[in-house]
């Protein structure tokens, strides 16, 4: 399961670098047409727009309010995402002694493993991919909110602080590498995802594999991802962390 999850950011990953390739020199309009342009791009471009306007033409506030309300509007998505890795973290000693019971590695025995997890799980109400789902919704809107940002000439070429937001900064790839990374630490600390090796690796992974796109993307989408991180971060410290108190009794 943890190597599946492995691919699909990999795959994601991917599809963000050559979603660059669609019509991204081509200016998004009213007039502009396709679903992906007309129900994804074009509002989020007119969203950013909205906001520029009501903090005095400073896109980069407009990019930060626009993160802050997608961020809120995918947090039950989130809760859901703590609440499977807690209860994923609860059934650990039950999923140790299944392993150690089904330890032949014969195609059987195997199989036997499988079924009775996954029973496991339903009698839990654990959703093994639960923590996919924040990554495969938050996906389309990454790469809408890159085309709203490269087919906005207003965005383009605006100023935000020592940014030009159209163009890449090495020093916000690095911070957007550091708070993914400390991100995915908080969202792992002290659950089974700690002690798996696969997961240890994805935490390296997918840092240096969101900083590597923005040294080359425009700064501003590099802004996007850093708020929306600072964003996890809190709500992980606030809403992780009751839970884990619920399950230690109050230690610390």
């Amino acid at each position: 399961m943890r190597n599946k999850l492995l691919i699909l950011v990999a795959m994601t990953g991917m599809l963000t670098f050559l979603s660059g390739c669609m019509d991204v020199n081509q200016e998004i309009t009213s007039d502009s047409t396709g679903f992906w342009n007309e129900y994804i791009v074009y509002p989020l471009s007119q969203t950013l727009l909205f906001f520029a306007d009501a903090t005095n033409g400073s896109y980069g506030l407009a990019i930060i309010i626009v993160t802050i309300i997608i961020r809120v509007l995918l947090l039950p998505l989130n809760i859901k995402q703590l609440k499977s890795s807690k209860a994923m973290q609860d059934i650990q000693p039950e999923l140790k002694e299944l392993r150690e019971k089904y330890s032949s590695k014969d195609a059987q025995t195997q199989q036997k493993l499988q079924q009775e997890t996954m029973q496991l799980f339903q009698k839990n109400g654990v959703n093994p991919l639960a923590g996919c789902l924040p990554i495969i919704v938050q996906m389309p809107i990454l790469i809408g909110f890159y085309h709203a940002i490269m087919r906005t000439e207003a965005v383009q070429t605006h100023n935000f602080l020592w940014l030009e937001l159209g163009q890449a900064d090495p020093f916000l790839a690095i911070l957007t590498a550091a708070t993914t990374f400390l991100q995915q630490k908080l969202m792992m600390a002290g659950g089974a995802a700690a002690q798996n090796p696969q997961m240890q690796m994805m935490l390296y992974i997918m840092p240096l594999m969101i900083g590597t796109f923005a040294f080359f993307f425009p700064s501003a989408l590099a802004l996007y991802w850093i708020v929306g991180n600072i964003v996890m971060i809190l709500q992980t410290i606030f809403i992780r962390k009751p839970m884990m108190k619920d399950e230690t009794g109050g230690a610390n």
